[in-house]
Parts: structure tokens; sequence; C-alpha cells
């Protein structure tokens, strides 16, 4: 898959990961779990240096995969229908008995998406654990409430389950509860002051008729959505995720007002979610740090695993 100047192929680099100094720090029992032989790079020098960022980061993928038996991929982007072709190739020769990590960050986005996403990882692993550096909000937490396990550090949070839309004209992703917040006053500013009616509608002219009644549906759809995703852990009963939903209903979806409400590890844990909490001098999370420190350094949503790579475009504003 191209991105950032080419497709990704081959080795990582022609250097030790330890004296790439992508580890140092962390437990010789890791650096060893990565493997440290010499490899000389397929690619010719001048492709592999313009690419070396991306080599980098592979480096550290293969660290983690090594040290912790598994395969880790990552998904640094909105949540939106194109996800799904991309995500696929992350996964799509995933072997079964082996368990997958997704590091995931993310605003939110498409919630029926999520769920294809998850249904999608959790058919393809033994066991399935997303990771959250940063926030993983919205579309993001229905993913992550489909995992085995959610491992959360101490910059970790989940989000609302609110859904979110794009505005005409604009990338920009804007929550349906805010859209019909804002409808709201101004109805209401109107009924007191009928004059303010040409301010409110000006303030109100990128919101449509349709886009206020997609906003309804996608609200009314949050807890259909939830419990999918709940549901599509296959070692969960029917009466775990009823209970699940009935648990969650709350704190997610209905309370909340704001898409920047956060929910850190100790709350989400209090909910009765599978949350296992990364000490943050341990060499899991230290590695888990320094990938993700590459990505946000980046400023590109990008869709990555040990052999591939895809960088959609930068952030409009940095996350």
């Amino acid at each position: 898959m191209a991105g950032e100047g080419g497709p990704s192929e081959g080795s990582p680099g022609d250097r030790k990961i330890a004296e790439a100094g992508e580890v140092t720090g962390l437990s010789d029992e890791l650096v060893a779990a990565a493997g440290s032989e010499l490899v000389h790079p397929t690619q010719s020098p001048l492709f592999h240096a313009e690419n070396s960022l991306r080599y980098d980061r592979q480096s550290i993928i293969r660290a983690y995969e090594g040290a912790f038996n598994c395969r880790l991929i990552v998904l640094y982007d909105f949540i939106l229908p194109y996800s799904m072709n991309v995500f696929e190739e992350l996964i799509f020769d995933a072997q079964i008995d082996q368990d997958l990590h997704l590091l995931l960050a993310t605003p939110g986005g498409d919630g029926e998406t999520a769920v294809r996403l998850v249904r999608s990882a959790q058919a393809r692993c033994r066991e399935l654990t997303v990771i959250i550096p940063d926030q993983a909000k919205s579309a993001g937490t229905i993913l992550a409430l489909g995992a085995h396990q959610i491992l959360m550090g101490p910059t970790s949070d989940l989000g609302p389950i609110d859904p979110q839309l794009q505005v005409s004209g604009s990338a920009d992703l804007v929550s349906a509860k805010d859209i019909l917040a804002a409808l709201d006053a101004a109805e209401a500013a109107v009924q007191r002051n009928p004059e303010t009616y040409p301010l409110h509608s000006a303030l109100l002219s990128d919101v449509t008729a349709l886009m206020i009644q997609q906003a309804r549906s996608a609200l009314a759809r949050s807890e259909d959505l939830m419990h999918e995703a709940l549901k599509s852990n296959p070692d969960r009963s029917d009466e775990d995720v009823v209970l699940m939903c009935s648990v969650l209903k709350e704190p997610l979806i209905d309370v909340p007002k704001s898409h920047g409400a956060i929910l850190g590890e100790q709350d989400a844990n209090e909910l009765g979610l599978p949350i296992t909490f990364a000490d943050p001098q341990g060499d899991q999370w230290q590695l888990i740090w320094r990938l993700w420190m590459k990505y946000w350094s980046n400023g590109h949503r990008i869709y990555e695993g040990s052999s591939v790579s895809k960088t959609i475009m930068p952030w409009s504003v940095q996350q």
C-alpha cells in the first residue's frame, strides 16, 4: 500500500533495534524478543532513506510483536466507511490462532463502520486487545467495546457514544447532539425574541433539515450499535451483552452532554469494561508510547502494520 513516498516492503532497516535507539531504556529481554540480527534492507539506499520514518515505526511494531507474541496493527484516523477497506489490508492474512492488538487513536466517526471493523478483527484472531494510547472517542469507543481486553495507560480516554455527521462542504465531523442542541437553543431564542430570527438562521445556515433528521436517527441508533459491538466478542453470552448494555447506556449515551467528555481507565473499569491498566514504567507501555509519539508527531492519518502502511492525508488540525 502506498503512503509517505511509496509502498512498504521488506526489512525495517539495516541496524540492530537497540543500536537504532528505538527501544533504548527497555529491558534486555524485550530487545532480545524483538530480534537484533543485522539485516540488509531490500530497498535501494535512497528509497529506504526517503521512507525511514515508516521503517522506524515498523521496527517498533516488530519489537512489540516479538515481545508480546501477537500481531500489532495501528489505526490513527477518523472511522469512516473507507476505513473498512484500508483496515482489511492490515489483517487480510492474519492468523486466527494468534492474538491481535490494535493501537487505536481516533476522534470518532461512523458507528456502523466501527461495528464492521471490530467484527472483522474478531473473526481474524484468537483474542482482540484494543490499545488506547491517547483518545478513542465515539465510534472508537464502540470499536473498543467489542474487544476481549482494552489496554489503557495514564493518558488513555474513551468517550461517549456520540454520533457525528459531516457538515455539507466540509471534511469536519460535528456531534449529532451538538447539532440538535444548537437547533433547540436557536428555537428558544427566537421564541423569546422573534427579531433574532435572521441572526440564528444565518448561524445555522450549514444545518439542513435532512442533517437534523440524520442526527436524530443516529442518536436513536446508538444503543443498537453499542449492543452490536459488545456482541461481536464471541466469548460473551447474550446475557452478558444485555447486562453490559443496561449498565453502559446511561454513562455512555444518555448522560454525556459533550463529545469531549472523557472516560478514563478507572471509570471504565468501574463500569465493568474489560480494562487492563498498563504500568507506565513497564516495557509494554514504554514501547506503546514510543510508537504512538511517532504517529502523533507525524501529523498524518495512518493505517499500519509490520509490513503494510497506508497514509491518508494530514489532519486539518493536529490532534
